[in-house]
Formats: C-alpha cells, structure tokens, sequence
C-alpha cells in the first residue's frame, strides 16, 4: 500500500522558546503497525497531537491519506482514530451511548452492527449499557479503543495503550491489534513496554530530542544493531583466559566455569567458528553452550546513549 501519513520538514517551538520538534520527515505505510520510541520529553506525544490536529505545528506539512491536516482538517480528521496516554472517562453514559455519540461526531450513519462488533473485539459486549464512571481503569481503556474506532477510522493512534492493564488483557490486546492491521487498518504505537514493539511492529521508527533519528523495518534493526552472547560452559574450570585468546573478546565467568563471547548479527558465523577453533587448539573442552539475542530494548537503550 502507499503512504498513511506523510510528514515533511515539521517543527515546532512554544511559546516559552522550547522546541519540540526539529525538521521532523516521517513516511508511514498504509497497513502497517509502526511503533515510534522515544524516552520521555523526546517530541512523542507532540508529534502525535500535531499529526491528528490537536496542536498546531510551528512548520512543516502533514498529509493523511493524502488529505493536508490544515487546509483539509475535516477529511484528515475522519480518517484517523486516537487514544491518548491519559484516561479521560469519567461521564454518567453509557459505554453504548458513548460510542453512538462519537460514532456521530464524525457525521457517520448509526450501524449497531458495526458498534457491537467493536464492543465485541475489545470484551466489552456485555457491558454495554454499563456507565462509564462505574468501570474499572482497565475497561476504560478498552472503552476508550471502541471510541477511537466507533467512526471506522483508516489510521489509529495507540499512545500507551496497554498502561495500567494486566498481563493477561495485554496479551488480548496484541492480538487484536494484528488482527486490526489484517483488516487494513494502519497501527501507530507508542509504548513503554518496548517488547510490544517487538512482539508487533513491522517498522520502528525512534526520536530523541525532537528529531527523528532512525526509521528501519523491524527485522533489519534487530540484525543490523543486534548482538548475541554466546556462554560456553567449560569442562574444566580455567584459572584464566589464554594471553593469545585476550583479542578474542572473551570473559570468563567469576568461578571459571563458562567463557562468554558477545558478536555482530551479521559476521555471526565466522566469529563463533573461530573462536571454537582457537578454544580447541587450546584443549578447553566445552560441555554446553548458548546463545542469546539482542532485545529490541537493548537496541533502543544502546542507541539513546550514543545520540546525546
């Protein structure tokens, strides 16, 4: 599919002098789940309101769907589905009412059947007629979901959507939100939980201090910046690390039992090889070994602290 969102050249500066946004060019997929990381403060959640109109950019232009977010606000607007970090429910409605009312915001017909199929694929069918006040944090962030799709929108922002759930809920949610995309419905995510990403994103994009400083499909992050440790569990105990083997980037354990070797994704192959031929030469026997992958976590935290 072609592109959901286009942002180009984008600031922008309060009106205490700090600036938020820096030059930010963004292209998002039509289909796809994108999850943009960023630590806090890092021009997250501005990017995110200016993109569904809710803060006005000091610079730059935004496309949805091929629709400008100033000079066609409406249309932009209709295509996209929101829900925010921060819980805003507290109304005497009912869950039903709520959707039929925000259903017809957007100058959408009433379809029950639509409603109800919403209320379904986030567990809330049997709760509709339940007020919104009398739920539980967990249940209002599922209602507020239902809300942000009661108008059938093509692009959905999820601004921390899985905070304050538990386990079990936040496991349902992923796989709602796959099957979502299944249905051609393009997924922007943020996310503290940074193994969601993981588990979900077909591309990950990362800003820090207001700039977009990486976008890359998801499989060729965690290939490119990725590391893996290999622990050789030893025979016999060493004392300490062959004087010649100290170039091969070895660390051997406290009580001498294991040797550990951390590598590039991409050169795996010959550095293991040479590095279990060199122990042979030596005769270290190796009773056990494994391995260990990069987290999508540790790709982010490694690439914060090189981007000051």
């Amino acid at each position: 599919m072609g592109s959901m969102v286009t942002v180009s050249g984008l600031t922008k500066t309060y009106a205490d002098g700090f600036q938020a946004l820096k030059n930010v060019n963004l292209e998002i997929r039509g289909g796809e789940i994108f999850a943009l990381l960023g630590p806090n403060g890092a021009g997250k959640t501005t990017l995110i309101n200016i993109i569904c109109g809710l803060v006005k950019p000091s610079g730059g232009v935004v496309n949805i769907d091929g629709s400008d977010i100033v000079e066609n606000y409406r249309e932009a607007r209709a295509a996209i589905g929101l829900v925010p970090q921060e819980l805003s429910l507290e109304g005497i409605e009912s869950i039903w009412e709520a959707l039929v009312y925000s259903r017809g915001l957007f100058g959408k017909p009433p379809d029950p059947r639509y409603l109800e199929k919403v209320l379904r694929d986030v567990s809330l069918l049997d709760r509709r007629s339940s007020r919104i006040m009398t739920l539980s944090g967990g249940m209002k962030r599922r209602v507020m979901i239902a809300k942000a799709l009661s108008h059938e929108p093509k692009l959905l922002f999820l601004d921390e959507p899985t905070a304050g759930v538990d386990v079990e809920l936040r496991h349902a949610m992923w796989k709602w939100v796959r099957s979502l995309r299944q249905s051609g419905v393009t997924i922007v995510l943020t996310t503290h939980h940074i193994e969601e990403a993981e588990k979900m994103a077909d591309r990950i994009g990362v800003i820090l201090n207001g700039q977009i400083i990486l976008v890359e499909e998801k499989d060729v992050l965690m290939e490119k910046f990725g590391k893996k440790k290999l622990t050789l569990r030893l025979q016999a105990a060493l004392r300490e690390i062959p004087l010649d083997l100290e170039d091969a980037q070895l660390e051997l354990s406290s009580d001498g039992s294991e040797l550990t070797y951390t590598f590039e994704t991409p050169n795996k192959r010959a550095g293991v090889d040479g590095v279990l031929r060199r122990l042979g030469q030596h005769g270290i026997g190796i009773k056990d070994l494994e391995t260990k992958e990069s987290s999508l976590e540790e790709i982010f935290i490694g690439l914060v602290r090189v981007h000051p």
